[in-house]
């Protein structure tokens, strides 16, 4: 360096010149550029998107966020749905209830509503037709029942009871039964409104509209705690109980007798608002063309059962806990609804996932389904799918 350059730089202390670079004033030119790619490998930086396998791009996150498999989404109701049900004659038509204090009669096909069913003092929790598709009842938890005939639009009846906990049209006639939280069980015959009670049935009550029967489950073969679903087999001599307390019992309705119990393992409620809640059995079924039980936890294990050998088969897992389970008529297929708001089918004989159905925004509180749609009801909407198998 010489003295000019020396004296234009003024050190502090103990600095010293470890190295002088020179700039160059000219901004460099194409022929530079392509000196400096020419030191690339192209090929390596292509392979470093290797290390971002098994990341979703904003676009896939999205499109996941919003899939949606329904047909049809019917969206009436101004509030959380609690109730769907198809009607048994032509699976046309669909009821629902939520807390708007209405139900809705609609056609499945395109969401036109028929039926507007108003009048109710609260959330409507219950909705169902009669065995012929003629009438249709709601009912709200005050206790106020109203039943409607479908084909003219009118209110043909109505009473009310107490806290009510569950309604339910017999399977051949018309008549309606009610159960309140004080274990009464109230039948009604429509629309002539003739009325007998059963007074305390307690949580056996549904026992007496399913099984024609009152079968009153104490001591060590009872539950301990209260009941929460039931089934029976088809030829009506089984029931199968579910409960809080986490086990599903097999009785035999000629004797009363529990003929076997099955539970699952440590679980906790998995997607619910309570985590800490114990793991309750929420659904429970029979399979129509095969002997299995299937047992439905609120910490989304859906459990198969061999009913001849009460042992278990098959646990199908769940990201979330499972609201309700039905198997279909003629095979062995069951489908589940869950809290994470997926619409599930599994074949039993396997314990394989047939197929997966989303669309909710929230948990599924409840679904129906006929031979070829499912029905499924959310917090503020119900939505329509159609499930396709190779099968169908």
């Amino acid at each position: 360096m010489d003295n000019s350059e020396e004296s234009a730089i003024e050190l502090h202390g103990d600095e010293e010149i470890i190295e002088v670079i020179d700039l160059n004033d000219t901004e460099p030119g194409p022929d530079d550029l392509a000196d400096d790619l020419e030191d690339v490998d192209f090929d390596d930086a292509g392979n470093a998107g290797d290390d971002n396998d098994g990341w979703e791009t904003e676009d896939e996150m999205e499109a996941e966020a919003e899939q949606d498999d329904s047909d049809l989404t019917f969206s009436k109701h101004t509030g959380s749905v609690f109730c769907v049900s198809l009607d048994p004659a032509t699976n046309n038509l669909a009821v629902s209830g939520g807390e708007d204090d209405k139900a809705y009669v609609w056609r499945v096909s395109d969401g036109e509503v028929l039926l507007e069913c108003t009048g109710h003092k609260d959330s409507v929790t219950c909705a169902m037709f009669s065995h012929d598709s003629s009438l249709v009842a709601s009912g709200d938890m005050s206790g106020l029942i109203k039943v409607w005939k479908v084909e003219t639009k009118e209110e043909i009846w109505s009473f009310e009871v107490g806290d009510l906990e569950w309604l339910e049209w017999h399977p051949c006639a018309p008549v309606l039964l009610a159960g309140t939280n004080d274990g009464n069980v109230w039948m009604w015959k429509i629309p002539a409104g003739d009325c007998k009670t059963f007074q305390k049935v307690s949580g056996a009550s549904r026992l007496l509209l399913r099984c024609m029967s009152v079968c009153l489950l104490t001591g060590q073969d009872g539950h301990q705690g209260a009941l929460t679903c039931l089934a029976c087999n088809k030829d009506g001599s089984l029931m199968l109980t579910g409960s809080v307390d986490g086990c599903a019992k097999l009785i035999n309705i000629t004797t009363g007798k529990v003929v076997g119990a099955f539970s699952v393992e440590g679980g906790k409620g998995k997607g619910s608002k309570d985590e800490e809640e114990s793991n309750s059995v929420e659904s429970v079924g029979f399979c129509n063309v095969l002997p299995l039980i299937a047992v439905a936890y609120l910490d989304g294990t859906l459990a198969i059962y061999d009913l001849s050998t009460q042992a278990l088969r098959h646990r199908c897992r769940h990201e979330a806990g499972i609201v309700h389970l039905q198997w279909e008529q003629s095979s062995s297929v069951v489908s589940t609804c869950s809290l994470d708001g997926a619409l599930r089918l599994w074949d039993a004989r396997s314990g394989n996932m047939v197929a997966e159905y989303k669309g909710h925004t929230a948990e599924i509180l409840d679904f129906t389904m006929n031979r070829y749609d499912s029905t499924a009801r959310c917090q503020d909407c119900v939505k329509v799918f159609c499930l396709q198998r190779p099968d169908r």
